[in-house]
């Protein structure tokens, strides 16, 4: 379906949040909204405890680096401790804090700008403006420090460190500056450093009037018709565009995450361990807030970033730090190994927490991944039926439940698979045909325009 053909979304937005839960089949779904990923030590343990006390136990990692609470007994409690721990700042604004920053940023030697502290003050000017508690649960925020990571992610409003002093806007994966509107000029595709934040709240305002004056319910700029062009002409800076003699192209290609020890700038490293299938136990989470508590970063509070790969950052350990905490984590069932089958691999809820599903997914995932040697070539997304829930935007091999089997899906080609050996084989197949460097394990490749629709759900 072209964009233009969009007449609006059919039903309301119910997108779950911290207060507006979701009624599950395994009970009360609830998402917190986790700008930047960043989650303090002390936050981290108290999600722990909540998912312990109060739910399935489990806490979920979704796919912009935010978080989830399934089996909810008491979605009250729930929300009253998650303000408590500065997780739920505006009850009116919270499900539209949706932020997704370069996990690394400021840290990574690759960094342009640091966004880390444009994160909170994105987040803080959301919650200011009344009227952006209109934007749906799915309207998405990203920043990118230049390493090219977030900004192909299916942002609504990107923007992407183009050198020093400068960004580059991106509406619904286009550059600003290279779309046109009826009547308008369109924003520079380039804007000063200083400016970024009231960039962002103004393209969010101009959505809004735009899907007005169309007269619809659209949840994302993609589903408004000439959506980056128009909202583009609504935009009103104050500020005038800037050149750079040598700008940092915005990056599209493929970008490889792969978990293990990062180096930093200042010589100490970061270490990134998978969460197979998003899933973060609770005591895998307190032994994370141990390890980002024992780094103790002198700049702010001990804190770790979740990334939208479902992975786990912990920042500013030391060499030591890292070998001895390594181990701790992989013996917990966190994945350190860049080669490890795990990497890559997601799934959406499926039986028993999703009527919807035709499949346990989950435990059909784990047992295919247990019996690979190697990760794949592509990343690899189980779904229990049709809507494929939590998919990956990108090149992606599909697994789709059929009820008495499974679907091994790549672009247009097409396996029907009877038992998860076939589903094995179909995979090995189709990851390595499309990717022949498939050795080089992109861990969550994503594109920042795909041919395939982004994921209907966050999970």
């Amino acid at each position: 379906m072209a964009i233009g053909d969009f007449s609006g979304r059919a039903h309301l937005d119910a997108c779950p949040g911290a207060l507006q839960v979701h009624t599950a089949a395994d009970g009360g779904l609830a998402r917190v909204r986790v700008p930047g990923g960043a989650v303090s030590a002390a936050q981290l343990r108290e999600l722990a405890a909540c998912a312990d006390e109060l739910g399935s136990g489990v806490i979920e990692l979704t796919s912009r680096a935010n978080v989830q609470v399934r089996g909810l007994s008491s979605s009250s409690a729930f929300a009253e401790r998650m303000a408590a721990a500065g997780l739920l700042p505006s009850e009116t604004h919270e499900r539209v804090r949706n932020i997704i920053a370069s996990p690394l940023s400021g840290r990574s030697g690759s960094t342009l700008l640091d966004v880390r502290p444009l994160v909170a003050e994105l987040d803080r000017a959301l919650c200011a403006r009344p009227r952006l508690a209109e934007l749906s649960g799915r309207f998405l925020f990203a920043l990118d420090d230049g390493t090219g990571d977030v900004n192909r992610l299916g942002a609504d409003v990107a923007l992407v460190a183009r050198s020093l002093t400068a960004w580059t806007v991106l509406l619904a994966g286009v550059e600003a500056g290279s779309v046109q509107a009826t009547g308008g000029a369109a924003v520079p595709a380039v804007v000063p450093a200083a400016v970024p934040v009231g960039v962002m709240v103004a393209a969010a305002e101009g959505f809004l009037d735009e899907r007005a004056a169309q007269g619809g319910s659209a949840w994302r700029v993609s589903d408004l018709e000439d959506g980056p062009a128009r909202v583009a002409a609504r935009m009103h800076l104050d500020s005038a565009p800037v050149s750079s003699p040598a700008p940092v192209p915005v990056r599209t290609t493929a970008f490889v995450r792969r978990p293990g020890l990062m180096e930093q700038r200042d010589g100490r490293v970061a270490l990134e361990v998978v969460v197979p299938l998003g899933r973060l136990s609770a005591a895998q989470a307190l032994l994370l807030a141990d390890a980002a508590a024992a780094a103790g970063q002198a700049d702010e509070p001990p804190s770790v970033r979740l990334t939208p790969w479902r992975t786990v950052v912990v920042p500013d350990l030391t060499r030591a730090q890292a070998s001895h905490w390594t181990p701790i984590l992989t013996r917990a069932g966190l994945v350190a190994d860049p080669s490890s089958p795990w990497v890559g691999v997601s799934a959406c809820t499926g039986r028993p927490g999703c009527a919807k599903s035709l499949a346990d997914v989950q435990a059909d995932a784990a047992l295919e991944a247990d019996a690979t040697v190697h990760a794949r070539g592509l990343p690899v997304h189980w779904a229990g039926c049709q809507r494929r829930c939590g998919r990956p935007r990108g090149q992606v091999v599909e697994v789709v439940s059929t009820g008495p089997g499974y679907r091994v899906e790549l672009g247009g080609d097409r396996r029907t698979c009877s038992d998860l050996d076939e589903v094995a084989a179909a995979v090995a197949a189709f990851s390595t045909a499309g990717n022949p460097a498939a050795g080089e394990n992109p861990a969550a490749s994503s594109e920042a325009v795909s041919s395939v629709p982004a994921s209907r759900g966050e999970k």
